[in-house]
C-alpha cells in the first residue's frame, strides 16, 4: 500500500494557486502578531491547547488518518530515491509498518539546490507567509500528528498532542518570526548620496538581498521530532535555504508528515517541492554523518548525544551547526515557604514523560543539615522522604500515572533506570505500571537516589547525564557549597535548565550569579502550575546557547541570523 505522492492526488490545490495576494490576507496578521509577542516576550499562541478546539470529529478523523498511514508506503515524490527505509515500532507495543524514502545523495542535493533560485528570489516576507501556511497545514492535521508523536517518542497523547503540535508550531512559527526580523533590519533599496562640497555628490543606488547558505541538514531527535525539529526546519526556510530532513529511525514518521505539507504547500504556492525533502536511513547506515560533511550542507541542526553533537562541532566545518546536547540539570534546594508546594511541583517535574526530557532535573542539592520551611525545619532526610512521597503520590493510580509518564523511548534509558539502584541508597524505587490501552508499553515510574556530594565515587555518578526517570538527591555541606556545585557542573557539564528554591534575598542573588556567569535558565520558587522542564514559544528561551548543554537557544536572533548572508549590489544613483 502507497499513501499518495502527487499532491493534487492528495486533494491539494494545484500548483501555483497560492498567490502572494492570498496568503499576505491570511497571513500577514499573525506574522504582525507574532513579531510583537517576541518583542514583549508576552504570552502568546496562535494554536489551541485543547483537543476539542479542532472539532467534534477531528479525534475520530486524526487517529484514522494516523491508522491508514500504518503499513503504507509514504512516496513523497522526490528525485533520488533509491529505495525505503523505516522500521519504526511504536514504544507502546504498536508495529507501525511503514516505510520511506531513501535518498541518493549525489541527486537529491543539487535538485534541492536548484530549487534555491526562485525561493531567494521571493523575498523573507513571501518567505515567511509561506511558512506560515505549511505551520497552518501541520495544525489543521494536530490530531493525526499527536498519534505519530506519541507512537514514535512514547509521549502519552495528551503531552504529544500539546508539545508534539500546537507548542511545537509555536516554536516553528517563532523562528520564522525571528527570522524575518533579522532580514527586515536592512532595507531591500537605499539611496546613498554622499556630499563633495561644490563638487556634485557621490550616489549610488544599493540593494541589499538576503542570500541563504545553501542547503540546512536537519538531524532529528527521537524524544521531541517536531518540537526540537521545526525551530531548525523554519529558521532554515525562512531564510531561504532548502532543508533536508533526517529523522531519528525511531521518530520518522511525524518528520514525514511535516515535509509532506511542506511540500504540498511549496508546489501550490508556486516554488519547487525539493526545497523540503526527507531521507530515511537503514539500519546502522549512519547516513547523518555522511550527508553533514557534504559540501552542499551549509547548515546543520543536531538534538541528542553529545559525542555526536561535538563529532559535527569538530567536522562538518563547512557548516554552521547548531547543537542541543546532553546536560545535567540542577536544582538548588535552600529554603522553602511553600513546602508542599515545593514537593508536589517537583513530584511532577521528575515524572513528566518518564524524565525523557532534556529540560529534567536530575540533580537535587540539599544541605546536609535541612532547610527551613513554612512547615518547620525539615532535615535532609526529611526533604528526600517528603519528595519520594509526593511522586508515590502523584503516581499511585496506574492510569493516572500511564497518562503523565508515558512510555520508556528505547532500551538505553530502561538499562540507565535499572543500573540507578546501585549507584547510592535508594530512597524511592522504580515500579512497573500496566498501561491500560497498551499492555505491551515499558512503563516505569522515577527512581530517586541519596548521595553524599562530598564523596568522589558519588561524583562519578551525579556528574554525568542519566537521560530518563533517574533523579539523585545530593547532600552538601551548605547553600554555598550547593552554589559552587551548581557552578562547576554547569561550566563543565552544562545545563539547559536550572531551578532554585529560597526565601532569602542573598541566597537568591548567588544563585542568579551563577547562572549569568556560567549561563544557563533558571525559574526560582515554582510551585503552582509552571515547571521548570516547561518553556513557552515567544517568551522562554530554551537553552541559552552559552554552557556545553547547547550551543544555541530556541529561539533567538543568533539563532537565525548566521543562515543567511547579506548581499549587496552598488549602482550609479
Amino acid at each position: 500500500m502507497t499513501a499518495p505522492a502527487d499532491p493534487a492526488a492528495a486533494g491539494a490545490a494545484a500548483p501555483g494557486t497560492l498567490t502572494p495576494d492570498a496568503l499576505a490576507e491570511k497571513h500577514r496578521p499573525t506574522l504582525d502578531q507574532a513579531l510583537d509577542a517576541i518583542r514583549t516576550r508576552a504570552f502568546w499562541s496562535p494554536h489551541p491547547e485543547h483537543p476539542k478546539a479542532y472539532g467534534e470529529s477531528a479525534p475520530a478523523d486524526g487517529q484514522a488518518a494516523f491508522e491508514a498511514l500504518r503499513g503504507t508506503r509514504l512516496d513523497l515524490g522526490q528525485p533520488g530515491t533509491d529505495g525505503w527505509a523505516g522500521d519504526e515500532v511504536s514504544p507502546f507495543g504498536v508495529e507501525l509498518g511503514i516505510t520511506y524514502p531513501h535518498a541518493d545523495p549525489d541527486v537529491l542535493l543539487p535538485a534541492m539546490r536548484a530549487a534555491t533560485g526562485a525561493w531567494r528570489q521571493a523575498g523573507p516576507e513571501l518567505r515567511a507567509l509561506v511558512c506560515l501556511e505549511i505551520l497552518a497545514r501541520i495544525s489543521a492535521r494536530t490530531h493525526e500528528f499527536a498519534h505519530a508523536v506519541m507512537h514514535t517518542s512514547g509521549q502519552a497523547f495528551m503531552m504529544a498532542f500539546q508539545a508534539g503540535g500546537p507548542h511545537a508550531q509555536d516554536r516553528g512559527m517563532e523562528a520564522v518570526a525571528y527570522a524575518y526580523a533579522e532580514q527586515s533590519r536592512t532595507p531591500l533599496v537605499a539611496e546613498w548620496s554622499k556630499p563633495q562640497g561644490r563638487r556634485d555628490p557621490l550616489e549610488l543606488r544599493k540593494t541589499f538581498t538576503a542570500v541563504p547558505r545553501g542547503v540546512a541538514l536537519l538531524v532529528g531527535c527521537n524524544t521531541f521530532p517536531t518540537w526540537n525539529g521545526y525551530p531548525g526546519l523554519f529558521a532554515s526556510l525562512a531564510t531561504g535555504n532548502a532543508v533536508l530532513v533526517k529523522p531519528h529511525p525511531r521518530a520518522v514518521l511525524p518528520l514525514a508528515l511535516t515535509v509532506q505539507a511542506a511540500r504540498e504547500v511549496l508546489t501550490e504556492a508556486g516554488f519547487d517541492a525539493n526545497l523540503v525533502c526527507l531521507t530515511a536511513e537503514r539500519d546502522g547506515e549512519g547516513v547523518a554523518k555522511t550527508l553533514a560533511l557534504r559540501p552542499e550542507v551549509r547548515i546543520v541542526d543536531y538534538t541528542g548525544s553529545s559525542a555526536f553533537g561535538e563529532w559535527l562541532e569538530a567536522n562538518a566545518r563547512q557548516a554552521q551547526v547548531y547543537t542541543e546536547k546532553a546536560g545535567v540539570n540542577t536544582v538548588v534546594v535552600d529554603s522553602t515557604d511553600d513546602y508542599r508546594g515545593m514537593l508536589a511541583n517537583l513530584a511532577f517535574s521528575l515524572s513528566l514523560y518518564s524524565g525523557q526530557m532534556c529540560t529534567t532535573p536530575q540533580n537535587l542539592l540539599i544541605p546536609r543539615e535541612g532547610i527551613d520551611t513554612d512547615q518547620g525545619h525539615k532535615s535532609y532526610d526529611d526533604v528526600v522522604a517528603g519528595l519520594a512521597a509526593a511522586v508515590d503520590k502523584l503516581l499511585g493510580d496506574d492510569e493516572r500515572a500511564a497518562a503523565l509518564l508515558g512510555a520508556i523511548v528505547n532500551p538505553g534509558v530502561r538499562e540507565r533506570l535499572e543500573a540507578a539502584a546501585g549507584l547510592g541508597e535508594v530512597a524511592l524505587a522504580t515500579r512497573t505500571v500496566v498501561h491500560p490501552e497498551f499492555p505491551g508499553a515499558t512503563v516505569r515510574t522515577p527512581v530517586i537516589v541519596k548521595l553524599d556530594g562530598a564523596k568522589p565515587e558519588a561524583e562519578a555518578a551525579y556528574l554525568e547525564e542519566c537521560f530518563g526517570p533517574v533523579s539523585f538527591a545530593v547532600a552538601v555541606d551548605s547553600t554555598g557549597a550547593a552554589v559552587e556545585l551548581l557552578r562547576r557542573t554547569i561550566r563543565e557539564k552544562g545545563a539547559m535548565t536550572v531551578g532554585a528554591y529560597t526565601t532569602s534575598a542573598e541566597v537568591e542573588r548567588l544563585i542568579e550569579e551563577a547562572c549569568l556567569t556560567e549561563p544557563a535558565q533558571l525559574s526560582f520558587n515554582l510551585t503552582g502550575g509552571v515547571y521548570v522542564n516547561q518553556t513557552a514559544a515567544f517568551s522562554d528561551f530554551h537553552g541559552s546557547g552559552g554552557n556545553p548543554a547547547a550551543n544555541a537557544a530556541l529561539t533567538d536572533g543568533a539563532f537565525v541570523a548566521n543562515r543567511f548572508r547579506m548581499v549587496e549590489v552598488r549602482r550609479p544613483g
